[in-house]
C-alpha cells in the first residue's frame, strides 16, 4: 500500500497529542500539530454535513489535533482515498466496504458505526412511475461515481432485473436534474432527511417508490449489511411514509494511526457529539443524523474490526 508522504504522522507530534489528551492541556506547539484529513462526500450529500460536524469537533476537542475535510464521491470514493493514502479518515456505507468474503478492504478498519442511510427512489409527482419494474428503460440518475448510491442502486437494478438509462449525478445534481424534467427519478442512498430531496420536496410535490420487495430481495442476497426499513412520513414535506431498505455506515480509519490518536477521537465522537446531537433537535439544518450516534449501535460494525484505539474505548467504556 502506497502512503502519501503528506500524511505521515510524526512520532513526537502522535506523542504530544495523546500526552496533550491525557494531561487535559490543550496548548500545543503549531510545529507538533497533528493535521488529519476526512474523506466525506459530494454536495448535497448527508456525508458532507455529518463529516464537518465531526471534523469541527475532533479539532476542538483532541488536544494537538486537527481535522480537515476532503469533499469526495462518497463510498467507495472515500475507500479509495483510504488505500491510496490520501486521506486518514473516510465515511462509507457498509455494503460498499465488505469484500465478497466479508473482510474489511487490506490496511483500514472501524473507528465506529454513526448512523444509517436509507434507500431513496424519488420521482415528481406527476411521473408515470408508480412501482419499482416502471424504471424499465427510464433515465435514473445512480448517484455520484464511486458513491454509496452508485453502488446499492446498481444492486438494486441487477436484482431486479431492471433496464435502465443509467446516468451519474451528485445528489444536488440529480435533485436539479428531476426537478428539469432532465431524468424520470433519482436514486439516494443517505440518511433522513437529506439536504438535496428536503430542498425539492419545499419546491415542488415529489413521491417515494416503495422498495420493500428490494429490500428483502437485498437481505436475501447479500446478508449482513441490509435490513428493511422505513422512511417517515414527517420525513420530507407531502411525502407519506414509505418502505425501503437501510444500511449502517461506518467512520473508517487507516490501521497505520496510533492506537492513541484513534482512542481519542472515538472518546470524542461518543462523548462530544452531544452537542451535534442538542443543535439537531433545535435546527433542521444542523445535523439530525447525529441522533443515531450511541454507543450502543457504535461498536456494532458487523465484518469489520474496529481499530485497536476504538476498540480499547468501547473496552475501557464497560468497565
Amino acid at each position: 500500500m502506497v502512503v502519501n508522504p503528506e500524511l505521515r504522522l510524526s512520532r513526537r507530534a502522535v506523542l504530544l497529542a495523546a500526552g496533550g489528551l491525557l494531561a487535559g492541556c490543550s496548548q500545543q506547539p503549531e510545529g507538533d500539530k497533528v493535521h488529519l484529513r476526512l474523506a466525506t462526500g459530494p454536495a448535497g450529500a448527508v456525508y458532507r454535513r455529518i463529516g464537518g460536524a465531526l471534523a469541527e469537533h475532533v479539532s476542538e476537542h483532541v488536544p494537538g489535533a486537527t481535522l480537515t475535510t476532503v469533499p469526495s464521491g462518497a463510498s467507495t470514493d472515500n475507500i479509495r482515498m483510504l488505500r491510496n493514502g490520501e486521506v486518514h479518515l473516510g465515511l462509507t456505507s457498509l455494503d460498499a466496504l465488505i469484500t465478497t468474503d466479508g473482510s474489511a478492504p487490506e490496511g483500514l478498519s472501524a473507528v465506529c458505526r454513526l448512523y444509517d442511510s436509507h434507500l431513496h427512489l424519488v420521482v415528481m409527482a406527476g411521473s408515470a412511475i408508480d412501482e419499482f419494474r416502471d424504471l424499465e428503460g427510464k433515465r435514473i440518475s445512480l448517484g455520484a461515481r464511486d458513491s454509496g448510491t452508485e453502488f446499492t442502486s446498481l444492486r438494486v437494478l441487477k436484482l431486479g432485473p431492471v433496464n435502465a438509462d443509467s446516468q451519474y449525478l451528485s445528489q444536488a445534481a440529480s435533485a436539479a436534474a428531476l426537478r428539469d424534467g432532465e431524468i424520470d427519478a433519482m436514486f439516494s442512498l443517505t440518511g433522513v432527511p437529506t439536504p438535496a430531496i428536503t430542498d425539492l420536496a419545499q419546491r415542488h410535490l415529489i413521491r417515494l417508490i416503495p422498495l420493500d420487495a428490494q429490500a428483502d430481495a437485498l437481505f436475501t442476497a447479500f446478508p449482513g449489511p441490509y435490513t428493511p426499513a422505513m422512511i417517515p412520513a414527517t420525513a420530507y414535506a407531502g411525502v407519506p411514509a414509505t418502505r425501503t431498505v437501510a444500511v449502517p455506515n461506518v467512520l473508517l480509519v487507516r490501521n497505520d494511526l496510533p492506537d492513541d490518536l484513534v482512542y481519542a477521537i472515538t472518546d470524542t465522537i461518543f462523548t462530544h457529539t452531544g452537542t451535534i446531537t442538542s443543535a439537531s433537535r433545535d435546527d433542521a439544518e444542523a445535523v439530525p443524523e447525529a441522533w443515531q450516534i450511541n454507543v450502543r449501535t457504535g461498536i456494532s460494525t458487523a465484518s469489520i474490526p474496529l481499530h485497536p484505539g476504538a476498540a480499547n474505548w468501547f473496552r475501557d467504556r464497560k468497565r
